[in-house]
């Protein structure tokens, strides 16, 4: 069974503020999933299901486009600064409002 952790300790390791601008969001994803979507807080990260697979960067485009469309920012105010080739990700978003950017993510 799948459990979600809600704590409002955990949500404020997953998101935070980098510097000026920019927010920082600890994502885990799950590749090759039935549909691309937003499930919730899992551990530390924002856990993420996309149904493409992790090859060739494919997982990681989808990333960044749903990402853009739930925060109605372009997908180029995004990028994954680290894990890259793994299913824990740190991914930056410039020009973000944080509160706003938690509101949209439920977080």
């Amino acid at each position: 069974m799948y459990h979600v952790n809600n704590s409002y300790s955990n949500k404020q390791k997953i998101i935070s503020r980098a510097r000026s601008g920019v927010i920082r969001l600890q994502v885990l994803v799950q590749p090759r999933a039935s549909r691309d979507e937003i499930v919730g807080v899992h551990g530390n990260h924002l856990k993420i299901r996309l149904s493409a697979p992790p090859v060739e960067g494919a997982a990681n485009k989808a990333l960044t486009r749903l990402l853009s469309k739930k925060l109605k920012i372009p997908a180029s105010s995004i990028e994954i600064k680290k894990g890259q080739k793994g299913r824990q990700k740190l991914v930056e978003i410039e020009g973000g409002n944080l509160d706003e950017i938690k509101s949209l993510l439920g977080l």
